[in-house]
């Protein structure tokens, strides 16, 4: 049976190594885990765990987490990875096999394991003296024909404002699409454009207005391959990083 097409350049799954890639995963991690289990007796927990993040996430203190869980697990390599497409990329590599564990902020594809961790909705951002900056609320059809600022396409909050954009039929003009949503801010506050972003971010120099629009809220989540918890350094750091999550107050 071909599993692969493989040429000078690429390797590309064949329809039969889409269907075997998952048993293959799993076998792959039972294996690692009995390893793990027959070395760790007595010496704690131990094993490799590859995060994927975001460049810029400022959500909660995440490299205070981390740290905290390095020295309570010193035998855990812990590595950390960004993606240049934001939650889009974060899960392309999570799903194949080249992250253990992965923040998104779009929905998990089926065969995923995922936690959400952070609710928030969205805001418009405008600069100051903006005609609409003293409005009890703003809709994305009020902006439309509004110069824009916004991250690169792939990110989690990108994605679903392009999604709501489309399903009321506004077409907008970018003026500036930059790498990390905390750039956003101060784009808007130099007069290139309007956004819209997760109340999350700091907005000094622009005016935050409430959207009028019912846009399902921003959601960060924690996304695992099936059999995470047979894992049990893996099964620590989501637990560890679900705690803090619940206990964060947002910036």
């Amino acid at each position: 049976m071909r599993l692969l097409e493989r040429t000078t350049k690429t390797v590309e799954l064949l329809p039969a190594g889409e269907v075997l890639l998952p048993l293959a995963r799993s076998l792959v991690d039972d294996v690692a885990e009995l390893r793990q289990v027959a070395t760790e007796s007595g010496a704690g927990l131990r094993g490799r765990v590859r995060i994927g993040t975001f460049a810029a996430m400022r959500v909660f203190d995440l490299p205070v987490i981390l740290g905290g869980f390095r020295r309570a697990h010193p035998l855990v390599d812990v590595q950390l990875v960004a993606s240049p497409t934001g939650s889009t990329g974060l899960l392309d590599d999570l799903v194949h096999g080249r992250l253990d564990v992965a923040f998104t902020a779009i929905p998990t594809p089926p065969g995923l394991d995922s936690w959400p961790l952070v609710t928030v909705p969205f805001v418009a951002v405008l600069p100051e003296g903006h005609r609409l900056a003293g409005a009890p609320a703003v809709s994305l059809a009020e902006l439309a024909e509004e110069d824009w600022v916004d991250v690169l396409p792939g990110f989690g909050n990108r994605v679903q404002l392009d999604r709501a954009l489309l399903e009321r039929g506004i077409v907008r003009h970018i003026a500036a699409e930059l790498a990390d949503l905390p750039n956003v801010a101060p784009c808007v506050a130099a007069g290139f454009g309007v956004a819209v972003v997760p109340d999350m971010v700091d907005t000094a120099g622009c005016v935050r207005v409430p959207l009028s629009d019912a846009i399902p809220p921003w959601v960060l989540s924690l996304a695992v391959r099936p059999g995470a918890d047979r894992r049990p350094h893996l099964r620590a750091l989501v637990d560890a990083v679900r705690a803090a999550a619940a206990g964060a107050e947002l910036p």
